[in-house]
């Protein structure tokens, strides 16, 4: 499969909770507690599974922790572009979402620099 990211993703494992998602004519749909995990991200994008069926081209603020440092927080707006639905009959109902990071201060983009970087010199570690 060819590369088609503009940033390389990194594996995490981080939980995630969409209280509300959006577009921008102003329709809005609430009350979707959708818990998720995120498991990979990059500068520009990040993928997340969930059990709960979401709607493409919606957003979502989010507010990602990279461990307990409150100066590791990366506030921004997400924007959900494909999902990939379970392909076999396991149990497991769990689809995967591509998203695409669209409103990231210069500020959030450091702290992600920065996390990237922690990950590239640990790449012998399994996060997972």
């Amino acid at each position: 499969m060819i590369e088609k990211r503009m940033s390389e993703r990194q594996q995490v494992s981080l939980e995630l909770t969409i209280s509300s998602l959006f577009r921008q004519n102003n329709i809005e749909v609430v009350n979707v507690e959708a818990p998720i995990e995120v498991i990979n991200i990059s500068k520009t994008g990040l993928a997340f599974k969930t059990d709960s069926i979401l709607p493409l081209d919606y957003y979502f603020n989010a507010k990602l922790t990279f461990g307990g440092d409150e100066n590791s927080v990366l506030y921004s707006i997400i924007k959900i572009i494909r999902a990939t639905l379970p392909i076999d009959d396991e149990e497991d109902e769990t689809t995967i979402y591509g998203c695409e990071i669209v409103g990231m201060t210069p500020v959030h983009e450091e702290i992600l620099a920065k996390y990237e970087a922690i990950f590239n010199d640990h790449e012998d570690i399994d996060y997972m």
